[in-house]
């Protein structure tokens, strides 16, 4: 996927990435984790961001604390880097949600948000975020739109293509870049069916 991302960003090097998902449970954090070892282990400078503040889950997945995080970094941006964590894996660092805040889809519109990201792509060769599913909350679209492009994670089976197709519709519409699509759980069964 790491190589694919990189063809298909064609000159522009991406710098900032949203991962993405239509629905809740189609293995989009785990597309995230598992995407930012990938870049940490081609010696990338690696930062991996939870903007799932309304249900985050890296912390738990690369057992850094949670006490605070992306909302406080957003809130003072004086402090923003010690927030980052070190799970203690070669060029790769968490910024987890931190504390929940009333207004999370506010907050990532916010100038500040731009400016915090600004601030760490002079730290980091890549950043990597962890979005809520587009279709419960409007923050996936927010973030996608302050990043070079998204990629988007889909369960075989899951999304209904309409579905599909709004995600995609409302990502244009938020003048966000679309990579590509993880196609994600497989059946196996299905596997012979795309050969390549």
């Amino acid at each position: 996927m790491r190589i694919n991302l990189e063809f298909a960003a064609g000159d522009r090097p991406i710098r900032k990435l949203a991962v993405i998902s239509a629905l809740a449970g189609e293995g989009k954090s785990t597309t995230a984790v598992n995407l930012a070892l990938a870049y940490a282990q081609a010696g990338k400078k690696t930062l991996l961001i939870d903007a799932d503040m309304r249900k985050p889950s890296l912390h738990h997945v690369l057992q850094v604390a949670n006490h605070a995080g992306l909302s406080d970094a957003i809130r003072d941006l004086s402090k923003a880097m010690s927030h980052i964590r070190d799970p203690g894996i070669p060029d790769l660092h968490v910024l987890p949600s931190g504390r929940t805040p009333y207004n999370p889809s506010e907050l990532l519109a916010s100038e500040a948000f731009t400016k915090l990201l600004e601030m760490l792509e002079r730290k980091y060769d890549v950043i990597l975020i962890d979005t809520p599913p587009v279709l419960s909350a409007m923050d996936a679209k927010v973030v996608a739109s302050k990043c070079d492009g998204a990629v988007l994670v889909i369960q075989q089976g899951k999304v209904k293509r309409e579905d599909g197709r709004k995600v995609i519709e409302e990502l244009q519409g938020a003048g966000a870049r679309l990579f590509g699509v993880a196609l994600n759980k497989m059946n196996s069964k299905d596997i012979g069916k795309y050969p390549y």
